[in-house]
């Protein structure tokens, strides 16, 4: 198990990634998307190599009928693929599961990339409950004594995502997931990687993509998520009319349009006429004949 330590840079250990000895959990955040893939891959070959793959946790955040048929089970499929733990996290509300929908419906708002409270209330939030189970694990069973649990966070952010992600140190404490009881590090393993190179990486590790990749969609997040571009919020809308007929209900009710820039309506309508806009180039994934 891992000892005490931590460095000027405010991480356990020094040099810009991390030794996965030093960590006594290594936590892979997990949506069942390409990106989750590479990340837990990478992850794999490195735990295993550093003899410690034993200390990797996979866990998915489980967001309903916000996300696509069939990922947490999918994300549980690529835990098993290297033989590791998972865990389940979700937002319930009087013993049930508490919605995005839900919530804009009692907010009378939607995300936005200002107010990004579908991340904090309905991903990290319960994520870090699983910290704390994990952490209370270690402590409990007087593994880990005198110290806070050290905790590596895992996450396939890419700098090539977006011009704030590209700012982001690869490896760096996270403060905010800190506390007297662990000490949180953040690491996203494959920050430098292309689009291409994540496929290359996901195709080399044999674990399944999820079919709305080869239904068009670029990205593997929500369904319907505000950040989304607008071809694949028209692909979503073309794969899940029930769903967006029922987003544009609560947009209609509430009086406060999906985005800023664009109505549930016009997502709805541009499905409807077939202007799906450009899609992921499948070809070099799955090239006809194949």
């Amino acid at each position: 198990m891992a000892t005490s330590a931590t460095t000027d840079r405010g991480t356990v250990t020094a040099g810009d990634s991390p030794d996965l000895r030093s960590y006594d959990w290594i936590l892979v955040s997990s949506s069942a998307g390409k990106d989750s893939q590479a990340a837990l891959d990478v992850v794999a070959e490195a735990a295993s190599q550093a003899g410690a793959l034993d200390r990797v946790v996979v866990v998915h955040a489980d967001l309903g009928e916000a996300e696509w048929d069939g990922v947490p089970e999918l994300a549980a499929e690529h835990a098993a693929h290297y033989g590791l733990r998972f865990e389940l996290a979700r937002r319930e509300r009087d013993g049930a599961l508490y919605t995005i929908l839900d919530h804009v419906q009692q907010r009378g708002m939607w995300p936005s990339s200002q107010q990004r409270w579908c991340t904090s209330d309905f991903k990290r939030g319960p994520i870090r409950k699983v910290m704390t189970k994990l952490v209370a694990e270690l402590r409990d069973s007087d593994q880990v004594v005198g110290r806070p649990v050290h905790l590596l966070n895992v996450m396939g952010l890419r700098a090539e995502e977006s011009s704030a992600r590209a700012r982001r140190q690869p490896y760096a404490p996270n403060p905010s997931a800190s506390n007297g009881r662990r000490r949180v590090d953040d690491w996203y393993p494959i920050h430098e990687l292309s689009t291409t190179q994540v496929w290359q990486r996901v195709r080399s590790a044999g674990t399944r993509p999820h079919p709305a990749y080869l239904e068009g969609m670029s990205r593997l997040s929500c369904r319907f998520c505000v950040l989304a571009s607008r071809a694949d919020l028209v692909c979503s809308a073309r794969l899940n009319p029930e769903l967006a007929r029922r987003y544009a209900a609560v947009e209609t009710q509430t009086g406060h349009r999906f985005r800023a820039d664009l109505s549930m309506a016009d997502i709805i309508a541009e499905a409807a006429a077939g202007e799906q806009g450009a899609f992921l180039d499948l070809a070099e994934l799955h090239p006809i004949g194949s």
